[in-house]
């Protein structure tokens, strides 16, 4: 779905936003909120309120893409309100698919 290199950083913008907003409004969020370059080519996520919706927002080097997600079932994994959060490829792949990305797995060996 989404081929994100190694060098491509996933940010999330915490608590809720309202995703009436397009790209100028967006654009503006990352910029002033999240302190970040918009053309930088790295990927932007926003959450709605109720944890159902998101829009990612990123630069391809030709024009600014602006895509979203509804979950029919469940609600995304958030981080609330605070500051902005970076996850990496895997994580975003889970957040997407609607996995809980904040529950600690503890790993161990038999």
């Amino acid at each position: 779905m989404w081929g994100l290199s190694r060098s491509t950083r996933v940010f999330l913008r915490p608590g809720p936003t309202d995703l009436r907003l397009g790209f100028d409004a967006l654009y503006g969020l990352v910029e002033n909120q999240l302190q970040q370059n918009p053309l930088s080519g790295h990927l932007f996520l926003f959450c709605n309120r109720h944890r159902t919706r998101l829009k990612a927002l990123c630069w391809d080097g030709s024009g600014l893409w602006l895509c979203t997600k509804r979950l029919e079932k469940g609600t995304f994994a958030w981080t609330p309100a605070g500051t902005s959060e970076e996850i990496d490829a895997g994580k975003f792949h889970a957040l997407v698919e609607g996995l809980d990305i904040r529950a600690e797995r503890k790993w161990f060996r038999r």
